[in-house]
């Protein structure tokens, strides 16, 4: 059978595997005797994801891989054949079989489960076989769950033993607490020690001396609606089902590169690794940090390994749009064949997309969850436009189901062709584990009478797992799913039961009652918001700042709130419960704070600056005197409020209530009245022809009027009162004195010419004035400080500092009041900040890659940004040097980032050939775009015209036009 007569297979010509595949043990085994020393799984470094002047690759023999292969490692890479993998095998079965038992436990099934706490890794991939062979269960333990929320599970198992590493590969994770708190249970694994033992070829299957095969084989976790966490009890029979008709129907020949990036807490992640180790593919496994970090960097490790098959849940191809929207069609990823998107409603417009993006590329939409083992429909989207001339659809359709299951709608009596979904055959798990108890599913025996639809020509009598969720029946025959009834959703792939958040939320000491509901934002992103009744006489200020550290102990990222409302009470129905329709509408009458912070009122200086703290630590009450910090704001936090009301954020650590902060403001001479003027020597010019000169002071003011309060709260907006333009860069016109003699003051040059206003001077003696200024010419403004020709200026060395090594960077410096600062770094990684008057080190961090590049301020100088040679670009707290965010790059970043304040954009380049736009307030890339070579030197930005301008090394000027961020480039 060729690969295209098998992927026109229609699911009527499939028929039901017999005993010739018993096991995935006997398969692993079949796999790797025909593929003993092939590459079955590499370590990706990351490094591949440099430019092609600097990959290095590993030299292959030509019997180690097949031909898209024999380049595919890179330094820095591990690669472990198959010869290795069941040797491996072997070695940790011996050792799980002879590892003595508990102690026995009535209630306990005879099954031993074991847990596996490891990112996906060779050493998770073996682990699970090892278990498998043994006819044993394992339990994936997810090292980026919450400590509290893996003791539970471990506890709810009744773990015989935990499977570890202590050097995880791709995770910076420290296991050594599980020894202590698993009573010592826990068996290290090393791939390294063990890859090159003994191979046992001999190794017979025992299914058919079996009588009675174990009825469930893995737990799985998932979020229940009982308030706690349920494990599913999944069955090999249903994996390996499932493998086999994904084979049949899609099939793998045994050449093809596969990658293995999904957590191990979703049970898709399974099918992900067992797809390419039962088939002799490769399985290329990135760093689970590297990809959490930077998620573009999925789109370049598809590209560097040549990945033919891609599994992964909508939001995730959503978020990485930008990347893939960015590049030429040469540069997508050209080898990707099947695309498997499951997890999540599929929306039309987002295939739209990626079809149109990827058109060599086959999508196929799945459905099911973890008690279906994963997936019971599909979908091949090469159909949808059939389907879209009959049928009016917003998302993609579910299907029919795959072989060996039979799923059927269970309606009402108004609609004929929708209902409930019910689904039957070896996909469905044996039941639920907790406390040592097998509970089994909420099936039901179904005639033919009760059911409106089913999938399949006359269904059998059997029991029928029933799902929760709801679709309708196409006129194709295929499923469009609708929703769910119950209060159960799913939110980046993950299923989350709002019962079990609610519960955890209770458990806090202070809380009497709590409601979480959700509700979408745009039409398609979802936010969770927690309703919460606290005992009398607990501060709901105080309450609002911890919450979420105590709930980040016990529930998963993914599961806590993004938002908490304080309340008295809430509605319930004629029967005393929740209203929680109700509930979702107050969400829209509660108080928000909106963008224009002035048109709140302009007659409370005090009352503006407690709805900005409000708003970015987002409570619903705070007094005059709570402490921002104390309440739960952190330096991010404090960078988002100085924005918001256009404060040097130095005075929110030096007066951190609202009162205090208020009193200082009104204080503060200089923040509230800056103005612009004409330099004695020089003239405004607002009639065009040469660019004339401002220059900036303070005037002190008398009195403090509340129309001064509004315009300080819209400082960042770059709006004035009479729309004047703002100046944020001016360059040097040495034909232009600034203050008369500029010569040093009694020998000290500091006090020479005063700067009042904050500003940075860069490379090219580029000058950006904080927040901008106030400028009625339609010119640049320039300035300059004159030397006479004829005069000898003595130069004098003031200070020095040490940098380790090599400076290759221009420094940047930093007017801030009455201080200056420099900002450089060097070869030893070093980035610090210097005190330019004294030569003093006012703080220092050593980042993951030598310094090369001049570093750039943000509008507001809350942060200063610097990339480095490890591919990062770094969003530093101005005051202390602390990492606020970072953006990882697939190569060195040698190019000066600039600011692009009007859109809140950093754009910098780097050595993978992409020019990056980075929205410094939101913390996400926004676009990508390949330039053709290196980029070492920064980006220009034309303002007027609104185009930015990159060279790259292939010789190659683009041109992007940059009015709306729906960008086109011209090349020259």
């Amino acid at each position: 059978m060729t690969r295209n007569d098998a992927l026109n297979l229609k699911p009527q010509m499939i028929s039901a595997h017999k005993n010739t595949h018993c096991c995935i043990s006997r398969e692993f085994s079949a796999a790797a005797a025909n593929n003993a020393n092939k590459i079955a799984v590499v370590h990706a470094s990351g490094r591949a994801l440099l430019s092609p002047q600097l990959r290095s690759r590993t030299s292959i023999t030509e019997d180690a891989a097949p031909a898209l292969v024999r380049q595919l490692l890179y330094d820095g890479d591990h690669s472990f054949t198959y010869s290795h993998l069941i040797s491996a095998v072997g070695s940790l079965t011996s050792q799980l079989l002879s590892t003595p038992r508990l102690p026995c436990d009535y209630n306990k099934p005879s099954r031993r489960i074991f847990g596996l706490y490891m990112p996906p890794s060779a050493e998770y991939i073996v682990s699970v076989l090892s278990v498998l062979r043994c006819g044993e269960a394992f339990l994936p333990l997810d090292p980026s769950w919450p400590k509290q929320r893996l003791l539970s599970v471990i506890s709810s198992a009744n773990v015989d033993l935990i499977i570890a590493s202590r050097t995880p590969f791709g995770f910076e994770s420290d296991s050594n607490w599980l020894p202590e708190a698993c009573g010592g249970r826990v068996l290290w694994f090393s791939m390294e020690e063990r890859k090159n033992g003994g191979i046992d070829w001999d190794w017979a299957c025992k299914c058919e001396s079996v009588k009675e095969r174990p009825c469930w084989c893995y737990l799985m976790y998932t979020s229940g609606s009982t308030g706690k966490p349920k494990g599913v009890c999944g069955t090999e029979q249903g994996l390996l089902n499932r493998f086999l008709w994904m084979q049949e129907l899609y099939p793998l020949f045994g050449d093809e590169v596969l990658l293995f990036k999904t957590g191990i807490s979703f049970v898709d992640h399974l099918q992900e690794f067992l797809s390419a180790i039962l088939t002799g593919c490769t399985l290329v496994i990135p760093p689970f940090n590297h990809l959490k970090r930077n998620v573009f960097s999925l789109v370049d490790f598809l590209q560097a390994y040549f990945v033919n098959r891609l599994t992964a849940v909508p939001s995730l191809m959503r978020a990485i749009l930008p990347s893939l929207q960015g590049r030429d069609d040469e540069q997508l990823p050209r080898s990707l064949d099947l695309l498997v998107l499951s997890g999540e409603v599929l929306p039309l417009s987002l295939w739209d997309k990626l079809s149109k993006m990827l058109p060599r590329t086959a999508i196929l939409n799945l459905y099911g969850s973890t008690e279906v083992s994963g997936d019971c429909t599909y979908f091949d989207c090469k159909r949808l436009p059939l389907i879209l001339a009959a049928d009016r659809l917003t998302t993609v359709p579910i299907g029919m189901p795959i072989f060996n299951c039979d799923v059927v709608l269970i309606g009402g009596d108004d609609v004929s062709n929708e209902g409930e979904i019910y689904v039957a055959g070896v996909c469905n798990s044996s039941g639920y584990y907790s406390d040592s108890m097998v509970t089994p599913l909420d099936t039901v025996r179904l005639s033919q009478d009760s059911v409106c639809c089913s999938s399949v020509n006359g269904h059998k009598s059997q029991y029928y797992f029933r799902t929760g969720d709801f679709a309708k029946q196409l006129r194709s025959g295929d499923l469009v799913f609708l929703g769910r009834k119950d209060r159960t959703i799913k939110l980046n792939g993950q299923r989350i039961a709002l019962e079990e958040i609610e519960d955890t939320v209770r458990g806090h000491s202070e809380v009497i009652d709590a409601a979480v509901i959700f509700h979408k934002v745009q039409g398609e992103l979802m936010l969770l918001v927690a309703f919460i009744i606290l005992r009398e006489g607990i501060p709901k200020e105080i309450f609002g700042a911890t919450i979420k550290s105590w709930m980040a102990d016990k529930l998963p990222l993914a599961m806590i709130p993004g938002h908490i409302v304080v309340t008295e009470s809430f509605p319930v129905s004629s029967s005393g419960k929740i209203n929680y329709e109700l509930l979702a509408d107050s969400v829209f009458l509660a108080k928000h704070v909106e963008d224009g912070l002035g048109d709140v009122g302009s007659s409370n200086l005090l009352q503006l600056v407690k709805t900005a703290f409000r708003d970015v630590l987002s409570v619903e009450e705070i007094s005059d005197d709570d402490d921002f910090f104390t309440m739960g704001g952190n330096s991010i936090a404090a960078a988002h409020l100085s924005n918001n009301i256009g404060v040097d954020m130095r005075l929110i650590y030096c007066f951190p209530s609202p009162s205090m902060l208020c009193t200082a403001l009104l204080e503060r001479k200089e923040s509230l009245n800056i103005n612009v003027s004409r330099d004695a020597k020089s003239k405004m010019n607002l009639e065009g022809g040469k660019p004339s000169f401002f220059h900036v002071h303070s005037d002190t003011p008398a009195t403090v009027n509340f129309d001064e309060q509004r315009r300080l709260l819209r400082t960042l907006s770059g709006r004035s009162e009479d729309n004047a333009i703002i100046s944020k860069r001016l360059k040097l016109d040495s034909n232009i004195n600034v203050a008369g003699d500029s010569s040093p003051a009694n020998g000290y040059p500091w006090n020479s010419v005063a700067i009042y206003a904050s500003c940075s001077f860069s490379r090219c003696n580029k000058v950006v004035y904080e927040g901008g200024s106030v400028v009625k010419d339609i010119y640049q403004a320039t300035c300059s400080v004159m030397v006479p020709k004829s005069r000898n200026v003595p130069m004098q060395e003031s200070w020095k500092v040490y940098m380790g090594l090599c400076v290759d960077a221009s420094p940047i410096i930093v007017h801030k009041g009455q201080d200056i600062y420099l900002f450089i770094g060097s070869h030893s990684h070093k980035f610090m900040c210097v005190n330019a008057r004294s030569g003093s080190v006012q703080w220092e961090i050593k980042l993951e890659g030598r310094v090369e590049c001049s570093a750039a301020i943000l509008s507001d100088f809350t942060q200063v940004v610097v990339g480095c040679y490890r591919g990062k670009i770094y969003f530093l707290d101005f005051l202390n040097g602390n990492i606020c965010w970072t953006f990882q790059t697939s190569g060195e970043v040698k190019s000066q980032p600039v600011i692009d304040s009007q859109r809140q954009l950093i754009w910098c380049g780097s050595y993978d050939h992409n020019l990056y736009a980075l929205d410094y307030k939101n913390h996400c890339c926004v676009y990508q775009l390949p330039c053709g070579g290196s980029i070492y030197g920064s980006p220009a930005i034309d303002e007027m015209n609104n185009i930015l301008y990159v060279a790259s090394t292939s010789g190659q000027m683009t041109a992007i036009s940059i009015a709306v961020l729906q960008i086109s480039r011209f090349i020259v």
